[in-house]
């Protein structure tokens, strides 16, 4: 029920107002039936925009620490995921992600829209990173079609670290569903899943025109933190006064 409170009368009317998105492609989501909307991840706001702007309900896999923040704000926030049906996931290692499978299985196998970002986590600079294969997974597994989906505009509106977004131009651009029935009953193959995981990639990229990375984007913002930390180890601020 709060879903569409959120969706009708609180969150989407102020969402539409103030970032005014253009949508293409709404078609190109299934009207019915078990699907994975698979999109890029540009900002916080793309959490909110694309299940307000979808004819259906969608269920998001969300990091565990949007459920698990300490205090008021903590207890906040996780209340209000729970709320949207957005379930959290553990990225800590492979078992977490074998969890971060079976729930969204469970999702699919009642006939719902399932929504993922492939990336794993936010672009830290608006280019498009290398997926993980989770998606891929799921896909053959489930036996549903997968949606591509670009959010374009959002990185500008609310960019990583920005806590009050700012109005700017916003697309949301679905492209026709992906069919890999072709490879039914050869989803424990590692190759099979990493083709499948690419083709998605490479959907989202021909949507979005973002710049592509062929590296996967947390561990290029390990790289770069690491480079910061040394530059700033031999280049220290001089003392104040």
């Amino acid at each position: 029920m709060f879903y569409y409170v959120l969706k009708y009368v609180l969150l989407g009317p102020l969402l539409k107002l103030v970032f005014r998105p253009r949508i293409e492609g709404l078609d190109n989501v299934p009207a019915s039936g078990p699907a994975i909307i698979a999109g890029n991840h540009l900002s916080f706001a793309d959490h909110f925009l694309m299940p307000v702007m979808l004819k259906r309900r969608i269920t998001f896999l969300a990091k565990a620490e949007y459920f698990t923040g300490p205090g008021i704000k903590g207890r906040l926030t996780a209340f209000f995921f729970h709320s949207i049906g957005q379930i959290p996931v553990d990225r800590s290692g492979k078992e977490a992600g074998q969890a971060a499978i079976r729930e969204g299985l469970g999702v699919l196998s009642k006939g719902q829209l399932l929504g993922i970002y492939p990336e794993g986590t936010r672009s830290h600079d608006g280019r498009l990173y290398k997926g993980k294969v989770g998606v891929a997974v799921m896909a053959l597994k489930a036996g549903v079609p997968v949606v591509p989906c670009a959010m374009i505009g959002t990185f500008e509106a609310q960019p990583p670290g920005k806590v009050v977004p700012k109005i700017h131009p916003v697309v949301i651009r679905f492209g026709e569903p992906l069919d890999f029935s072709r490879y039914a009953g050869m989803e424990n193959e590692k190759a099979v899943i990493r083709a499948v995981a690419d083709e998605i990639m490479y959907a989202i990229l021909s949507l979005s025109g973002q710049e592509y990375v062929d590296e996967y984007a947390a561990v290029v913002k390990e790289k770069e933190a690491a480079a910061k930390g040394v530059k700033e180890r031999k280049f220290p601020r001089a003392p104040l006064g």
